[in-house]
C-alpha cells in the first residue's frame, strides 16, 4: 500500500528559490512506488499550485487534508516560521519537521538565544534592534568588533552584513531591516565554524550526527552566496578529537531539546581557538536545506544513512508522531475546514 504524500515547497520569503531547490532534491529521492505524490507549489505572489495547476486555496486545503503525511520542504518566514506548521496542524494532517513553537522559536533569532542561553548553552552577545532604534553608545561599549547584523527571522544568511568599524552600522541596520525590521546585532564568534545535524528517528530515538566543518573560500564569512554557489568547503567528520566531538553533539541534542523540536534540527558552532573550550551555538536551523549542496543530508550520508533513506525516517516519523497522538486521546481538528471545502 502506497503513502499518500504531499511535498509543499516554494512560498513568499526570500527563500523561495532554495526551497525550490530542496523541494526538487526530495522528489528526486522519493521512491514512487512507496509513495504516491503530490507537489503543492506556493508561488512567490502566494498563489497555490497542486502538480502544476493553479489551485484555489480551499481546492489546495482540500487536497492536503486528504494526505496521509506532508512533506513541508519550506524555508524562511511564511513557512518554516511555524505559519504552515499551525496550518497542518488545523487541518489535521501528519507533517514531516518541527511544530508551531519549536519552528517559530526556532526562526528568531533573539529568543532562540535566549531559550539555549537558560538551556546553560553558551551563545555570544548581541542586542535586539527594533525599528526607529539604533545601536547605542553603551551597546558598543558592550560588544567588541567585529559585529554581524542579522535579520532577526530570516535564513540563508539573508540581510547579514558584517561589520568591522561602529560607523558602518548604521547602513548595516538599513541593509538588514530591508528583510525584517527586528535586527540582530550580534559580537562576531573567533573560531572554527562547525555544523551538528540531529536527526529524531520514529521509534523516538534522537542522534547527533558527525560534526562538519565549514571553510569558505571566497566570501569573509558563510553568506548566502556561499552556501549555495560553492564559495565553501565541507569536511566531514570535522578533523577533531572525540572528546571535542561528544561534547559537540551534546549541546545539539541539548539545544534540540531546548526548543521542544521533533524530527530533524541543524545547530551551527563556532568553536573557539582561544579561551573557553565551550562551543558558541551560533543559529539553529530547523528545516535545514536539503539540496544537493546542503550540509544536513551531506551529514548523515557521511554517517551510512542515504538521502531516501533519511526522507523515509523522516516521513516515518511524522506518521508515528501521528499515531502517538491518535492513542493518547488528543482529537485533532480533522473537520476544521469542511466549511471551506
Amino acid at each position: 500500500m502506497t503513502t499518500r504524500l504531499a511535498v509543499l515547497y516554494g512560498g513568499q520569503s526570500g527563500e523561495h528559490e532554495v526551497s525550490r531547490r530542496s523541494a526538487a532534491s526530495i522528489l528526486a529521492h522519493l521512491d514512487r512506488e512507496r509513495y504516491q505524490v503530490t507537489e503543492v507549489l506556493i508561488d512567490r505572489d502566494g498563489g497555490w499550485h497542486v502538480d502544476g495547476r493553479p489551485t484555489p486555496l480551499p481546492a489546495a486545503l482540500r487536497v492536503l487534508r486528504a494526505q496521509d503525511v506532508v512533506f513541508p520542504a519550506l524555508h524562511g518566514p511564511y513557512g518554516e516560521d511555524g505559519t504552515v506548521s499551525s496550518l497542518l496542524e488545523w487541518l489535521g494532517v501528519p507533517y514531516v519537521g518541527n511544530g508551531v513553537f519549536a519552528s517559530a522559536a526556532g526562526m528568531d533569532k533573539e529568543v532562540t538565544k535566549r531559550l539555549l542561553a537558560a538551556e546553560g548553552l553558551r551563545v555570544s552577545p548581541g542586542v535586539t534592534v527594533r525599528q526607529g532604534e539604533d545601536l547605542s553608545p553603551e551597546d558598543q561599549r558592550r560588544l567588541e568588533l567585529p559585529v554581524f547584523v542579522k535579520p532577526a527571522r530570516a535564513g540563508s544568511s539573508l540581510g547579514v552584513v558584517k561589520v568591522d568599524e561602529w560607523a558602518g552600522v548604521p547602513a548595516a541596520l538599513e541593509q538588514a531591516r530591508q528583510v525584517d525590521p527586528k535586527v540582530l546585532v550580534e559580537q562576531g564568534a573567533r573560531g572554527r565554524e562547525i555544523d551538528v545535524a540531529v536527526l529524531q528517528h520514529p521509534d523516538g530515538r534522537v542522534q547527533a550526527g558527525p560534526p562538519l566543518e565549514i571553510r569558505v573560500t571566497g566570501a569573509g564569512f558563510f553568506d548566502y552566496d556561499a552556501k549555495y554557489d560553492g564559495g565553501a568547503i565541507f569536511q566531514i567528520p570535522a578533523p577533531l578529537d572525540a572528546a571535542t566531538t561528544e561534547v559537540l553533539q551534546d549541546r545539539a541534542v541539548r539545544a534540540f531539546q531546548a526548543l521542544d523540536c521533533r524530527g530533524l534540527l541543524r545547530v551551527d558552532f563556532f568553536l573557539p581557538t582561544e579561551g573557553s573550550p565551550e562551543p558558541i551555538v551560533n543559529e539553529v536551523n530547523t528545516f535545514p536545506g536539503f539540496t544537493a549542496a546542503s550540509q544536513f543530508p551531506q551529514i548523515w550520508q557521511q554517517a551510512g544513512i542515504e538521502f531516501a533513506a533519511l526522507i523515509d525516517i523522516l516521513i516515518a516519523g511524522a506518521l508515528a508522531d501521528q499515531d502517538q497522538v491518535r492513542r493518547s486521546g488528543v482529537v485533532r481538528p480533522e473537520r476544521a475546514v469542511d466549511h471551506l471545502v
